[in-house]
């Protein structure tokens, strides 16, 4: 064995053990712990109750006992392919009963550039900062009415929101401790069906095939929220009930593109690097990824675009820090926020420019926000129709959209 592959060995078990596996005793809840990773106590084994369940959702065993079972339907990836990443299931807890603060009181709360999930469901704006994110992965919520799992996987860079009614029955999601395609896997409380993050669909157990819906949750800088939705709410992580370095990012370095994905089994798509930073969007039968690089133009750029027959703008903003760069959240490089859009407002197409670090379009000069939405002319108040994107990896995009589009320069 060189040198090198046995740094990279360790590096990787590092990783997991920091990440997947750094978890102390919650009976310390209320304290904060500022251990490095290798000497943070690992959590007991979680015991996983299965909630009730409804005559509309179908039984059996569950995927995270027995995946191979031949109850099941046919899996939808290969069953060696899911591994284990190091914890039991929900090792790494989700929240599941988050509280909030809101925005207008607390505007100091995080640098300006520090990231969160943004999610507005009917007129309801919450952020989940990725100093949470990064540690539990999932928050299981209602927003606006609607029951939603909020997911957040490091290992892949990317943000998903689905709702989480099956079925017409509602569950939550946890963590299942396994890695596909070195992405999160989640389970549903229902039926312990295993689930992919990065497209929320059922792969081993009784739901194998379901499809959840996306809600789009775009990661977005801390100062950009707070101006696109200064009513809106934040995740406070000082009571989520669990004990954790919040602040800091277990996976320093690991933003690189010169290294490869951790625990990533299949072919990689040699396109582009693998950690190759892009703005990936679905569209009917056309999938697109946008190398970020080539978008992260000055202090703001738009991109105006056509996706399945549909006239889009990619809009980007500079001021976002990388949650997986620096050991610290915030000190993160800079990497922008993205936002995707139909540029089309009451059937006529709108173009748009950018004016230093503020989108404009020509047709009104309107002036918009990185959220879509208006402020000043003739269009204020307007909110453009968000388009769900996600801002990922390459190896990520290219796995799940095998037959995607990768556009550079």
């Amino acid at each position: 064995m060189t040198r090198t592959t046995m740094l990279t060995m360790f590096a990787a078990l590092a990783l997991v053990a920091a990440a997947c596996g750094a978890s102390v005793d919650d009976s310390a809840a209320d304290e904060t712990t500022t251990e490095a990773p290798s000497s943070i106590t690992a959590s007991p084994p979680t015991t996983v109750t299965v909630e009730s369940t409804s005559s509309a959702l179908p039984v059996g065993p569950s995927a995270l006992d027995d995946p191979g079972s031949g109850d099941f339907p046919e899996p939808l990836v290969p069953l060696d392919e899911i591994i284990s990443g190091g914890p039991p299931p929900d090792g790494i807890p989700p929240i599941d009963a988050p509280v909030f603060v809101d925005v207008g009181d607390n505007l100091e709360i995080l640098d300006a550039a520090e990231p969160v999930v943004a999610l507005e469901i009917n007129g309801d704006a919450r952020a989940y900062p990725i100093r949470a994110m990064i540690w539990h992965e999932i928050v299981n919520d209602t927003v606006g009415g609607v029951p939603v799992s909020v997911t957040y996987c490091p290992l892949c860079n990317s943000a998903v929101t689905y709702g989480r009614v099956i079925n017409g029955v509602e569950t939550t999601f946890g963590t299942s401790g396994q890695l596909f395609a070195s992405a999160l896997v989640m389970y549903d409380r229902a039926t312990e069906s295993l689930w992919t993050h990065f497209d929320g669909k059922a792969v081993v157990g009784v739901l194998a095939g379901t499809q959840l819906e996306a809600i789009g949750s775009p990661l977005m800088a801390w100062g950009d929220f707070t101006n696109a939705y200064p009513e809106g709410k934040i995740l406070d992580w000082s009571a989520t009930g669990f004990r954790r370095d919040y602040g800091r990012n277990p996976y320093e370095g690991y933003d690189d593109d010169t290294t490869q994905p951790f625990l990533f089994r299949g072919a990689l798509d040699d396109r582009g690097l693998a950690k190759q930073r892009v703005v990936g969007i679905a569209l009917g039968d056309e999938t697109v990824a946008y190398d970020l690089n080539s978008l992260s133009v000055g202090e703001a750029s738009a991109t105006n675009i056509s996706v399945a027959a549909q006239e889009l703008v990619i809009l980007w903003k500079a001021g976002q820090a990388s949650a997986l760069d620096e050991g610290i959240l915030d000190e993160g490089r800079d990497i922008g926020s993205v936002g995707v859009f139909s540029r089309v407002v009451d059937g006529q197409s709108f173009t748009f420019i950018t004016d230093g670090d503020q989108f404009v379009d020509e047709e009104t000069r309107s002036v918009w926000l990185i959220s879509g939405t208006a402020i000043s002319g003739e269009l204020t108040g307007t909110s453009l129709e968000r388009v769900g994107h996600l801002d990922t990896f390459w190896f990520s995009w290219s796995t799940y959209q095998p037959d995607t589009t990768l556009i550079e320069g």
